[in-house]
């Protein structure tokens, strides 16, 4: 059974009176077939009008649309073979992340990312694709495994954010985020990171440090959620609703076009129409096309020349003026 948006409810009644009238017409052999036709043709044409104008919030809620593929989803897709690897060697494993070494076509790749889990019981086991601690450090040390080897690294972004709960500060949350940065800055193999849902907070930023950051169409990245942002800054006391996550999503300019504007990120990788849960498969051989062109263009740079030029390219993000005139 498919799951609509609140902003699909067209989509969905269309749909829906396609499927009855297909099986009205297989079931009498009633020739129904040019009202199906224009019925269809109808549908592609709404789904193009309503996707086009989504708002920024429509766009938040799209990227946490629980049918969109998760990493394990493009992992299944685009490589051939791939071999998971568990533990930060530290204190434990940590299944909000997914981190091991796989093959694109001929090109032997490492690949991480958040795992959000599909139904109840496999959401709790992957925290809802928060990690703690040991996922981000378990990241990283088969990240710096991959440099060992001369692999390029692929990253897949798609977390709410770092799990806060007591057990993940007790055990250096911030920390571990901090040395990522720190770490993956100097990592001497090309990396490539695609926000593939939602991009929250330090808990992204930890796995997107990249000489290549891209964001799939439908897709958020931004520094805190738009309750979050709701709550801290406009809720006074009264109960939030839409439209204020509305305006908070406007606000953050978190969306893939608001992010390309600021040369934020590098791409946008587009999504089939109706959004990457209506077409896993495309939404895969779009992302593999990126990767594999990516690589080639990465792998001809010498390392010295990389690591500047990534640390140039983060150094670049933002705008700021200096005040010339005088202090009176």
């Amino acid at each position: 059974m498919k799951i609509y948006l609140d902003f699909e409810r067209p989509i969905e009644e269309l749909e829906l009176k396609i499927e009855e009238l297909t099986q009205l017409s297989g079931t009498n052999g009633t020739g129904l077939e040019s009202e199906i036709t224009a019925l269809r043709q109808r549908l592609q044409e709404l789904r193009k009008e309503i996707f086009l104008g989504l708002s920024p919030w429509q766009k938040c809620q799209l990227a946490r649309h629980p049918e969109r593929p998760y990493t394990l989803d493009y992992i299944e897709r685009i490589t051939t073979e791939f071999t998971e690897l568990h533990g930060d060697r530290r204190f434990a494993d940590d299944p909000a992340i997914i981190a091991g070494f796989g093959m694109i076509d001929t090109i032997p790749v490492m690949i991480a990312g958040h795992q959000k889990g599909r139904g109840t019981k496999n959401r709790i086991i992957r925290n809802f694709g928060q990690p703690h601690p040991e996922g981000y450090r378990k990241a990283l040390r088969i990240m710096k495994l991959a440099e060992r080897f001369n692999l390029p690294i692929v990253t897949f972004v798609d977390t709410p954010g770092a799990f806060p709960g007591i057990g993940a500060e007790e055990r250096g949350q911030s920390e571990a985020i901090a040395t990522n940065l720190m770490e993956i800055f100097s990592i001497g193999v090309p990396i490539i990171s695609i926000v593939i849902g939602e991009g929250g907070s330090g808990g992204a930023l930890a796995l997107s440090v990249a000489d290549r950051l891209v964001m799939l169409e439908h897709s958020v990245y931004s520094v805190i959620s738009p309750e979050g942002c709701t709550a801290i800054l406009w809720s006074s006391g009264k109960v939030l609703n839409q439209d204020d996550y509305a305006r908070a999503a406007s606000a953050l300019k978190m969306t893939a076009a608001d992010l390309m504007a600021f040369n934020i990120i590098d791409a946008v990788i587009e999504e089939p129409q109706g959004g990457a849960h209506r077409d896993p498969a495309e939404s895969a051989a779009n992302v593999k096309r990126y990767i594999l062109r990516e690589i080639e263009k990465l792998r001809g740079i010498p390392v010295e020349q990389l690591i500047e030029t990534r640390h140039q390219k983060f150094r670049n993000i933002g705008v700021y003026a200096e005040n010339a005139g005088q202090v009176s």
